[in-house]
């Protein structure tokens, strides 16, 4: 195993960065700040790593994951982080180029959640570009 691994990490509030981290599962729970869960909703090998009870703990809402009819398909609560691993592959890996690129740009803004009158309403904020 690589005892280094280039990831996209996207803390609450602010931009993804890319960083690389030690293939650990300690320094991945440090990441997203408790027990790890890997969420794969897209179809490229990509994972999102993320704090297994972040919802139920309470955690900041983060991002939203959108399905491909442009429906929310969830919302990632905490910091998270998105590695590779591909269903061919037993572990965790670093994430190629091409998909810091993609998902850079589909995770470049972040959102502020409000809920009004019960219903949930999600904005950009920070510099629009």
């Amino acid at each position: 195993m690589n005892e280094m691994m280039k990831v996209l990490y996207i803390q609450v509030g602010e931009k993804p960065q890319v960083i690389e981290i030690k293939h650990t599962l300690k320094e991945m729970q440090r990441l997203v700040g408790g027990i790890i869960s890997a969420y794969s909703p897209f179809d490229d090998g990509s994972v999102i790593i993320l704090n297994d009870t972040g919802k139920i703990d309470g955690l900041e809402f983060n991002r939203v994951v959108y399905d491909e009819n442009g429906e929310i398909a969830d919302i990632i609560a905490g910091d998270f982080f998105i590695c590779y691993a591909p269903p061919d592959r037993p572990e965790f890996s670093s994430l190629p180029d091409e998909l810091i690129r993609k998902y850079s740009e589909l995770f470049k803004t972040p959102k502020a959640f409000i809920k009004i009158d019960g219903k949930l309403i999600i904005l950009p904020v920070g510099e629009q570009q």
